[in-house]
C-alpha cells in the first residue's frame, strides 16, 4: 500500500473510517522530513492494513495549526478513530515498525471506555 496525501477536508473521514492510520506531517524543505519519507514508504508496503496518510503543512497549514503542528517531521497515530500516538522527529524503519505493532495490539473498545471516562 502507498502513501496517501490527506487535507483538512478528508483529514477526518480518513480517521475515522479506517482502523489504524498512521499520519506524518512534512514538508519538502525539511530534511528529516525527506529522510523519513522512504522509511514511510517502505513501512506502507509491509503493512498492507494500515493507512499511511501524509501530511504537507505548507499546504495544509490550517490543518497544522489545528492539530498544533510546530516540528515536523511529526508523526501521529489513530487507531479505532482515537489518537494513541504522537512523535516529533525521525524514525528508523524497526523503530516504525514496532510502533505499528503497539497500534494493532490495542483494543479499540477499550480506548473507547477510556475515552468516556475521561469526558465523564
Amino acid at each position: 500500500m502507498a502513501t496517501t496525501a490527506i487535507t483538512k477536508d478528508t483529514f477526518s473521514s480518513t480517521i475515522d473510517s479506517n482502523d489504524v492510520v498512521l499520519v506524518d506531517f512534512w514538508a519538502g524543505w525539511c530534511g528529516p522530513c525527506m529522510r523519513f519519507a522512504p522509511i514511510y514508504e517502505e513501512a506502507s508496503e509491509r503493512h498492507d492494513d494500515v493507512v499511511f496518510a501524509k501530511v504537507d503543512t505548507e499546504d495544509q497549514q490550517e490543518l497544522s495549526a489545528g492539530l498544533e503542528i510546530t516540528s515536523i517531521p511529526t508523526l501521529m497515530a489513530f487507531r479505532g478513530g482515537y489518537l494513541v500516538f504522537r512523535q516529533a522527529g525521525l524514525l528508523q524503519g524497526k523503530q516504525l515498525d514496532e510502533l505499528i505493532d503497539q497500534v494493532k495490539a490495542l483494543d479499540p473498545e477499550e480506548l473507547k471506555k477510556q475515552s468516556e471516562a475521561q469526558k465523564a
